[in-house]
């Protein structure tokens, strides 16, 4: 089954450069600008100032304004409705000034001027395509000199694969691949506990039980003095349609309050590793790590990709370090448009948005089995749902960029850590609420 068209709009490489004749104080002034299009959420950036300086110089090769600043995804359903329009579609970006000395900038100050710039989605069907890319004037002083605003506006093509849980994870449910309203079942999901008694999370290689390695791993059976509440023991296999295991999320660190509270804290994170098949056995290829905010009004994550090494300890490179609002619920992203080394885990994240789409082609033994370099990682990477574990029934669905998938094994990585991101939103819930039924065997109390 093809991949799901979506485009995405870019915007970077901001900044403003005053007439040479203003007053030296405007130069101490905070910028930032709201940037708007229709339908979509507003998102706000800083705008660094061009000096006396470096105003010979090109922002797009200036390190202050090598960034991208907001970022839009449209699925098929929403490129139908821009094309659809009738009047052209634009996107506005207000800048405005501030000189209270706040540190954000992000609160409505001073309007300097307006800009518009319209969007032609149908050039961008193929290939990326440059809707703006220059100064503009947004505004005169009294002699008659221009404010001028530097920006880039980028649409790109970002075709994903989407799949569909067919129930919760832990109902071990089908997944499907979503096109359209086409739906084909591609994955099954196997979701199992371990006995509680059993600590001893080490087994013999088998494609049945992962075995990480030890250094990923607390010693556990060495704890005289066991945590009154914990939360361990949970798996979930991801299977092919032949029945073969093809990626599993395994729990090796387990959720336990901390002390004094009801809730797992950011200091004593509970843990997964996301692993994948290799020569017979499993071979780990991700960790999770995830947690409650200290207001316990969201879940905390972080994900690292692991790569062989010769030293003791394996070496990572940390994708994503974000927030999931616990009450609506929301989007695990992995979004490293065109970085090669600075994850972007939101809109403002700073991120070389000067080098180019990042698209590109990888071979599969490039991608697989924790060995991947972190310089293969551009661009849109994947996407899941996560709400907040109180509804009737979740069926997470994921978004995985194409670029990222080679073969079944790939995208069967990102569902497992799709599943596991959605299973930590139960494990980091209060010890005080009591868990659905397929999870609660796992959820011992000792006396």
């Amino acid at each position: 089954m093809d991949p799901c068209p979506f485009q995405r709009i870019l915007v970077g490489n901001l900044a403003l450069k005053f007439p040479v004749s203003s007053k030296p104080s405007l130069l101490s002034l905070q910028c930032f600008c709201k940037i708007k299009l229709k339908n979509f959420p507003t998102q706000k950036a800083m705008i660094p100032l061009v000096t006396s300086q470096n105003r010979n110089q090109n922002p797009e090769i200036n390190s202050l304004s090598n960034s991208l600043a907001a970022c839009y995804s449209l699925d098929k359903a929403k490129i139908d409705n821009f094309l659809s329009c009738k009047k052209p579609n634009s996107l506005e970006i207000e800048v405005y000034s501030r000189d209270d000395g706040a540190t954000c900038g992000l609160k409505d100050g001073k309007l300097l001027g307006k800009v518009t710039v319209p969007l032609d989605l149908r050039k961008a069907e193929s290939r990326p395509c440059v809707m703006h890319n220059g100064w503009i004037d947004i505004g005169e002083n009294k002699k008659g000199e221009s404010t001028q605003f530097y920006l880039c506006v980028r649409v790109e093509p970002d075709p994903r694969y989407v799949f569909k849980f067919g129930g919760d994870p832990e109902c071990s449910p089908q997944v499907f691949q979503v096109q359209g309203s086409a739906r084909q079942a591609v994955f099954t999901c196997k979701f199992s506990l371990r006995n509680p008694g059993d600590r001893n999370l080490v087994s013999m290689p088998s494609m049945t039980e992962p075995t990480p390695s030890r250094n990923w791993l607390p010693s556990l059976g060495a704890d005289k003095h066991p945590p009154a509440k914990e939360r361990k023991g949970w798996s979930i296999t991801i299977h092919d349609l032949s029945g073969s295991p093809v990626a599993m999320a395994s729990m090796v660190t387990p959720f336990v309050p901390t002390p004094g509270s009801d809730h797992v804290s950011q200091s004593n994170p509970g843990a997964w590793l996301i692993l994948r098949p290799s020569h017979g056995t499993w071979k780990p290829w991700g960790r999770l790590e995830a947690w409650r905010e200290r207001n316990a009004s969201a879940l905390g994550y972080r994900f690292e990709l692991l790569h062989d090494s010769v030293s003791a300890s394996p070496s990572t490179t940390t994708l994503v370090n974000s927030v999931i609002k616990a009450k609506n619920g929301g989007k695990f992203t992995i979004d490293m448009t065109n970085s090669v080394s600075t994850p972007a885990s939101s809109p403002h994240s700073s991120c070389d948005f000067g080098s180019g789409s990042g698209s590109g082609s990888w071979s599969g033994s490039e991608f697989s089995l924790g060995m991947l370099s972190p310089f293969v990682h551009k661009g849109f990477v994947m996407q899941s749902s996560v709400n907040n574990g109180d509804g009737p029934c979740n069926k997470p669905e994921v978004e995985i960029g194409v670029q990222h998938v080679n073969c079944t094994e790939d995208a069967a990585a990102f569902v497992a850590l799709a599943a596991a991101v959605d299973l930590s939103v139960d494990a980091c819930k209060s010890f005080t609420h009591k868990l659905r039924k397929e999870l609660r065997q796992s959820q011992s109390f000792v006396v």
